[in-house]
């Protein structure tokens, strides 16, 4: 049984929530190959601004010898930004699903579209607004608290 973008987007918010209750911006991300998680990570970038929920989880399967990503497919939370999105380029990654827009700083679709540039050599299959209430509500609550 094949299971859907919806579900495989539960696992990328519970990491979201967990990025939250550590003081982290809630972004999470999983990737999926062969109907299993293979890999899942949050935002780590209250020291470090490039541990981005996206790179971590490309970094470990990367880690353990893959070198291009085509049958895999990532979930993230929020859109990409515009260094993740080189990282899903240069790893090739097959499919990315995200759950709400960055209108600042998304780089597929907001402000520029990095995975659909035909200059590039790759372009993974997009698939936008899976989850996306949830993940902007996250998004949106962690900010507003953030201000207070």
């Amino acid at each position: 049984m094949q299971f859907s973008d919806e579900y495989w987007m539960q696992f990328a918010l519970a990491e979201a929530q967990t990025a939250f209750s550590k003081g982290e911006v809630p972004i999470g991300a999983v990737l999926v190959k062969d109907n299993e998680v293979i890999a899942s990570a949050h935002n780590l970038t209250k020291n470090n601004s490039l541990k981005h929920a996206e790179k971590l989880v490309i970094e470990k399967v990367i880690s353990c010898g893959e070198k291009y990503l085509n049958d895999y497919s990532l979930y993230v939370t929020v859109e990409p930004c515009l260094m993740c999105a080189g990282v899903i380029i240069w790893s090739r990654v097959g499919k990315v699903v995200f759950g709400c827009y960055d209108e600042k700083a998304g780089a597929v679709g907001s402000v520029y579209n990095a995975l659909l540039d035909k200059n590039f050599n790759h372009q993974p299959q997009v698939v936008s607004g899976i989850l996306g209430k949830e993940s902007s509500e996250l998004i949106t609550k962690f900010f507003k608290n953030k201000r207070r």
